[in-house]
């Protein structure tokens, strides 16, 4: 059984599986605290929730991408890219905290572009942070 979770095609799957299951998981737990409703947003061609949720989730795959590059096992894997979550979330809490002028949320459901290319390229720019501390 030791030779099935060495094959590298089992361990890419494997990885693959759980970084997909953990992503549709921390995308709803991003629907949660947001105001607006991502998906419906998107649907409705609000372009400032599309940046933010596709910064979001390049976000998790590239914290997810250095946990599966530095950790032996699957397990370690999942542990080191839900703490980078939990640092992307509070990221995003602080993003919300150092704009008293406005609210972030509002502003990316009234398709305010510039706050959610910002959104955007905060979550990336935090997800490669992340990802070196976790190498």
């Amino acid at each position: 059984m030791n030779q099935f979770w060495e094959n590298e095609f089992i361990q890419t799957a494997a990885y693959y599986s759980v970084v997909i299951l953990c992503m549709i998981v921390f995308l709803a737990i991003f629907e949660l605290v947001t105001k607006y409703r991502n998906w419906e947003e998107i649907k409705n061609g609000n372009i400032a929730v599309a940046m933010a949720t596709g910064g979001k989730i390049f976000g998790i795959a590239n914290i997810f991408r250095h946990s599966i590059l530095h950790n032996d096992t699957l397990l370690t894997m999942i542990t080191w890219g839900v703490f980078g979550f939990v640092l992307m979330l509070i990221g995003y809490f602080i993003f919300e905290f150092l704009t008293p002028k406005f609210k972030i949320d509002d502003e990316i459901e009234n398709n305010n572009k510039a706050v959610g290319f910002i959104s955007m390229v905060l979550s990336i720019g935090l997800s490669y942070v992340i990802g070196a501390g976790l190498s």
